[in-house]
C-alpha cells in the first residue's frame, strides 16, 4: 500500500499517514542524504541563556583584575611605564606622540594605539590613581571583545548554510533563536578559556590587539547585512590592529575575510558586495597599509622552528584555548563539507580563516601565549558551531571534568586562604612564607565577601547543572565559563594581597628606599623598562642615566646581570657600591645600589 500514490491511496480508504508514507520516506531521505548542515536542533533546544546571569557573569569575569592592584611584572608594568612618561612628558611635543619613549629610550616594537589611550586617561587622573587610570580603555577593551564576538557569532548562525536540518513535520529550530543560542555558546566559550584570564586584564598591546582583532571578525561577519555598522567595525578593527603593533594581521584578516564575503553567494539572507562597497573595503586596506608605512610600523620577525617544537606548541593550544579548542577541532570535521568549499560558507570560512591566521602567527612570531589571545574569539566562534552536532557523552564528560577541575582549584584556593588566616593547616602556610618571605597577610572583609557571594554562586550553578531541566545548546558551556570565573574571582579576592607582593615591584622598591632614603635623584644603567617605571612609581624617583659621581645625583642603581660589565666603568666614575637588594619572590632579579665616593 505505501507504493501506491496518495491519491490512489485515498481511493482505497487508506488512512492519511500511509497514504503519504513513500513520499515522506523519499524526503526523510533526501535530507539525510544531500542535506549539508549536520546540526538537528529542535525548537526545545535552544532557550536563550537568561539576561541578567550572562550579564552578571560577564561582570564577574571582568571587574576582578582590574581594580585594587599594582602593574605586575614585567609587561604590564613596562606597558604602565611608557603611558606614564607619555603622560607626564609628551604633552604638546608631537614627536613624542608619535615615537614614546622612557628615559629616552625608543622600543622600536611598542603598540602605539593602546599607549596613547593609557597616557590620555593618565593626563585626566587625580595624583594617586594614574595606575587605575591607566587601566580603565583596557576595561572597555574586554567588554567590546565579549561584545563583539557575541554579535559575530549570532551573525553567522543566521546565514541559511548554518540552519539546521528542516524536519519534515516542523518543529526545527527557528533561525534567531538558534542564532541567539549559538551567540550565547560563543560568548560562554570564550570566557571558558584557561588561557584568556590574566592576559585579558593586563594594560598591554595583546589585550588592545584581541579587542580589534574581534571588531574586525564582527564586522566581516555582519556584513553586508548592517552596512554601515559593518564598516565602522571593520574601519575600527584594520586601523586598531595597525596601530596595536599588528599590521601584517590586520592585512591577513582584512583581505582573507573580505575574499570570502565577496565570493559568498547570494540568498535570502544574504547579498553580493557591490562595486562600491568592494572599493571602500579595498581603500580601507590602502588607508591600513599606508599609515603602517607612514609611522614605520611594519616589523614582521619570522622565528624558525624545528618540528620538535610541534609538541610544545600543541600543549600550548591545548591548555590556552581549553575547552574552546577541542570543540573548533570537532566543529571543523562535522563541517567537514562546507569547509572544502569554506567561501561559500561563510559560518565556518570565516572563524577558520581568523584561526588559521592567528595561530600561524603564533607559530611564526616566537609561539608567544600574547600572540595567541588574538586566535580565541574566532576559536570560540567554531566552538558554538559544535553544539548542535555533540552527542551526549561528549557534553557529559566536559561537564564532569569541569565540575572536578574548577572544584578543585576553588578548594585549594580556600584552603591556601584560611591556612594564612588561621594557621591550620599549617602546610600550606609554611609553602606561603617560603615563597614570599616577608609577607604579611592581612584579612580584607569586602575581598571576603566577594569570594564568598562567587563560590555560593558557583554551588547553586552546579545544583542546577546537575539537576532535572530543559535541554539547551549552551549548557555545555555553562560550567567551563562559570568555572573560569569562579577561579579567577578567588585569585583576585583571597589571593589578591600575595599576588600582589608577589608580582609587584612595590616591595622591591620599599627596600631599596630603606637604603637611600627619598632621594629625589637617582642615576640607572642597564635597568629594565619594568625595572625604571617601578623606581618612577612606587619610590617618585627622578632618574638620570648613568654617568659621573654628582653631589647632586649621589645613587646609582644597576641591575646585578649587568654588573661585571659596568663594575670597572663605574669605580672609575667615582661610585663604590653599597648593598644588593633581592626581590623578596625572585632569585634572579638582583638590584646593586651604588653611592658616590665621599671626599
Amino acid at each position: 500500500s505505501a507504493g501506491q500514490s496518495p491519491r490512489a491511496a485515498r481511493a482505497t480508504g487508506l488512512p492519511f499517514c500511509f497514504a503519504h508514507a513513500r513520499p515522506l520516506a523519499i524526503l526523510l531521505s533526501s535530507c539525510l542524504v544531500n542535506q549539508p548542515s549536520p546540526a538537528i536542533v529542535a525548537q526545545s533546544a535552544v532557550r536563550p541563556f537568561p539576561r541578567w546571569a550572562l550579564w552578571l557573569l560577564c561582570a564577574a569575569y571582568v571587574v576582578p583584575g582590574f581594580f585594587g592592584r599594582d602593574p605586575w611584572k614585567k609587561y604590564d608594568m613596562e606597558a604602565f611605564g611608557f603611558m606614564l612618561q607619555l603622560a607626564q612628558t609628551g604633552a604638546g611635543q608631537g614627536s613624542s606622540w608619535l615615537k614614546p619613549t622612557l628615559l629616552g629610550q625608543l622600543e622600536p616594537n611598542l603598540a602605539l594605539l593602546p599607549t596613547w589611550l593609557g597616557a590620555w586617561c593618565i593626563r585626566l587622573a587625580p595624583t594617586g590613581w594614574e595606575a587605575t587610570a591607566a587601566r580603565m580603555p583596557f576595561v572597555l577593551m574586554l567588554l567590546t571583545t565579549l561584545l563583539a564576538t557575541w554579535y559575530a557569532v549570532y551573525a553567522l548562525a543566521r546565514t541559511s548554510a548554518a540552519q539546521p536540518v528542516a524536519f519534515a513535520f516542523g518543529g526545527e529550530a527557528r533561525p534567531t533563536d538558534y542564532a541567539r543560542t549559538l551567540a550565547d555558546g560563543g560568548l560562554l566559550a570564550l570566557l571558558g578559556c584557561l588561557g584568556l584570564a590574566q592576559l585579558s586584564h593586563e594594560i598591554t598591546p595583546a589585550l588592545s590587539q584581541l579587542c580589534f582583532a574581534s571588531l574586525l571578525f564582527m564586522g566581516l561577519a555582519t556584513l553586508p547585512r548592517k552596512r554601515i555598522k559593518s564598516g565602522l567595525a571593520i574601519s575600527a578593527g584594520m586601523l586598531g590592529l595597525t596601530l596595536s603593533g599588528a599590521p601584517v594581521l590586520a592585512m591577513l584578516l582584512g583581505i582573507g575575510g573580505a575574499t570570502i564575503r565577496v565570493l559568498t553567494p547570494a540568498g535570502a539572507d544574504h547579498r553580493r558586495l557591490n562595486m562600491l562597497e568592494i572599493g571602500l573595503l579595498a581603500l580601507l586596506g590602502l588607508l591600513a597599509v599606508t599609515l603602517a608605512g607612514a609611522l614605520d610600523l611594519w616589523r614582521w620577525r619570522l622565528i624558525p622552528h624545528a618540528m620538535s617544537d610541534l609538541q610544545g606548541f600543541g600543549r600550548l593550544l591545548l591548555w590556552f584555548t581549553w575547552p574552546a579548542g577541542p570543540l573548533a577541532l570537532w566543529s571543523l570535521w562535522r563541517w567537514r563539507r562546507q569547509l572544502v568549499r569554506a567561501w561559500r560558507f561563510p559560518h565556518i570560512g570565516l572563524p577558520f580563516w581568523f584561526a588559521l591566521m592567528t595561530v600561524g602567527t603564533t607559530w611564526f612570531t616566537g609561539m608567544s601565549d600574547r600572540a595567541l589571545m588574538s586566535a580565541l574569539p574566532a576559536i570560540a566562534a567554531l566552538a558554538a558551531f559544535a553544539l548542535p552536532t555533540l552527542r551526549r557523552s561528549v557534553g557529559a564528560f566536559i561537564d564532569w571534568f569541569t565540575l572536578l577541575f574548577f572544584s578543585a582549584g576553588a578548594l585549594v584556593i580556600w584552603v591556601v586562604w584560611i591556612s594564612m588566616e588561621t594557621g591550620v593547616p599549617a602546610r600550606p602556610a609554611f609553602n606561603v612564607a617560603r615563597a614570599a618571605p616577608e609577607f604579611v597577610h592581612s584579612l580584607s572583609p569586602g575581598l571576603l565577601v566577594a569570594a564568598l557571594l562567587s563560590t555560593v554562586g558557583w554551588l547553586a550553578l552546579v545544583r542546577w547543572r546537575t539537576g532535572r531541566h530543559r535541554s539547551a545548546l549552551w549548557k555545555t558551556l555553562v560550567l567551563p565559563a562559570a568555572g573560569t570565573t569562579l577561579c579567577w574571582s578567588l585569585l583576585m579576592t583571597l589571593w589578591l594581597p600575595l599576588l600582589n607582593y608577589g608580582r609587584s615591584y612595590a616591595p622591591l622598591v620599599a627596600k631599596i628606599e630603606s637604603v637611600i632614603g627619598t632621594a629625589q635623584c637617582v642615576q640607572v644603567i642597564d635597568l629594565t623598562h619594568a625595572q625604571a617605571t617601578a623606581l618612577i612609581f612606587h619610590g617618585k624617583m627622578t632618574l638620570r642615566p648613568a654617568a659621573a659621581a654628582a653631589p647632586d645625583c649621589p645613587w646609582l642603581i644597576i641591575d646585578s646581570h649587568q654588573l661585571p660589565n659596568r663594575v670597572d666603568r663605574l669605580r672609575g666614575w667615582g661610585w663604590h657600591e653599597v648593598t644588593r637588594i633581592l626581590r623578596p619572590t625572585d632569585n634572579n632579579e638582583t638590584l646593586v645600589i651604588f653611592e658616590a665616593r665621599k671626599p
